[in-house]
């Protein structure tokens, strides 16, 4: 069997044992064990699965450690597989020698600076569980094609650019399920381009992908990270993870960015549910996205915005609880801004201490050019400035929220401040206290206010 001391492997920390795996994976019963120890690698271990059959490399209950000095990635799966997930575009030779290569239970620790963990390329039903990687350029690398991968319990952490990158890659069906993704140096998922869709990140802890003091506004981590700029990504549930990290200029908790072709393609179909989301600059950052829930999450502590939505079209936001909750000797920061938004559902949300802008501009949750907007049962407490604020809005109903300032003495200037040719704007039965009750500036078409 392939017990890698059978072929040489002394996992000394020490001796190259590259040649010894090597030798064990081609010559062994395709699973590769590995006893405690420390393997160094100088270049990348590759199972062709076309050649090797079915294979599986298994640690030694987490005592098993690969150290890859050389460039590359310290395992690289390549498959065959060009279908899709539909069982009948899944060819026989994929089902008789390729399907669901393992790992499970060993540590990667990157000692080059162009190290990689594990790269897939062209897997099916790829299955990665109870791994940790550390000190890599990449935890995992997902690129060219590959179709149902499960990533479970795995530990992706202080790696130097991205934890999980889905790069370029044609994808569908996978599970992030009960990880730790943490301190990796520009974001802990990360998807660029490609096609990807349903894709499930589901009970994990995503914290503090950023570099503390380097970051610029032009360069912000992000704990997740889409950009479908080109290409598209769509069909994802972001769902009951902690996703927080430190403030840092241009950062962002969730950030997805999508087509701005005017279709549907791009970013679409996502689903933000559960979360706990907090501590960097904004805490969801999105711009041309198209049918998104943000619903049951806790947004806190956001630098600059808890919600920045720009040229975005068919968001529901309903049910979060959104707050400034640093040291109240901190002067309130944070709002929400939708801008060039359109067909916005706002329902059940809860603000407090929101103090995004002036006097004189800007409000605790803002509307600048948008269309077609409900907001209904929804509570603004104690904000800075002013409630509400929309700008050159149209088709837009404002109707049973509560907008409060119970500081004595209150410090809100204006409950709901309109400004600019808005049209077509009702606001009725609205609780306002602590400020005065409309602020409107500008030419108006068929704007009714009654509170």
């Amino acid at each position: 069997m392939a017990e890698v001391a059978n072929f040489g492997a002394s996992g000394d920390g020490v001796t190259d044992d590259t040649a010894a795996l090597e030798h064990a994976l081609h010559d062994g019963d395709g699973v590769l064990r590995l006893h405690k120890g420390t393997f160094r690698l100088s270049r990348p271990l590759v199972i062709d699965l076309s050649k090797t059959g079915y294979a599986a490399i298994i640690g030694d209950g987490g005592t098993s450690r690969l150290l890859m000095t050389g460039p590359g990635p310290a395992i690289k799966i390549v498959g065959t597989h060009q279908g899709t997930s539909v069982p009948k575009s899944v060819t026989d030779a994929t089902w008789q020698k390729e399907r669901f290569p393992t790992l499970s239970g060993f540590e990667i620790v990157g000692d080059h600076p162009a190290a990689v963990g594990i790269e897939l390329i062209r897997c099916f039903q790829p299955t990665i569980s109870q791994v940790s990687i550390r000190r890599c350029r990449y935890g995992i690398h997902l690129t060219e094609r590959n179709r149902n991968i499960l990533i479970t319990d795995c530990h992706l952490f202080d790696n130097e650019v991205y934890g999980l990158y889905f790069d370029h890659c044609d994808l569908h069906q996978t599970n992030v399920t009960g990880c730790h993704i943490s301190f990796n140096k520009r974001a802990g998922i990360k998807s660029l381009a490609g096609d990807v869709h349903n894709l499930q990140i589901t009970g994990n802890d995503i914290e503090y992908n950023n570099r503390p003091g380097i970051d610029t506004a032009d360069e912000g981590g992000a704990e997740i990270d889409f950009d479908a700029v080109e290409g598209a990504i769509s069909e994802v549930t972001i769902c009951s993870n902690t996703i927080q990290s430190t403030i840092q200029p241009g950062g962002a908790n969730v950030r997805i960015r999508g087509s701005q072709s005017g279709t549907n393609q791009g970013a679409c179909l996502i689903a933000i549910t559960g979360n706990v989301i907090g501590s960097n600059s904004r805490g969801l950052d999105l711009s041309h996205v198209y049918r998104l829930t943000a619903t049951g999450n806790t947004i806190y502590d956001s630098g600059e915005y808890s919600i920045l939505a720009k040229s975005c079209r068919g968001l529901a936001i309903g049910s979060n609880t959104i707050c400034w909750k640093a040291d109240d000797a901190l002067p309130p920061r944070d709002g929400l801004l939708f801008d060039d938004c359109e067909q916005i559902t706002i329902t059940g949300l809860t603000a407090e201490r929101l103090g995004s802008g002036s006097d004189d501009t800007g409000a605790g949750i803002m509307f600048h050019n948008c269309r077609d907007l409900q907001m209904t049962g929804c509570q603004i407490i104690d904000p800075i400035h002013a409630g509400l604020e929309l700008k050159t809005c149209t088709r837009c109903m404002i109707t049973g929220n509560s907008i409060v300032d119970r500081r004595d003495p209150a410090r809100m200037k204006h409950a709901i401040r309109l400004v600019g040719p808005s049209k077509d704007v009702v606001i009725q039965h609205n609780l306002l206290r602590g400020a005065s009750t409309l602020a409107m500036v500008g030419p108006r078409e068929g704007v009714f206010a009654r509170n």
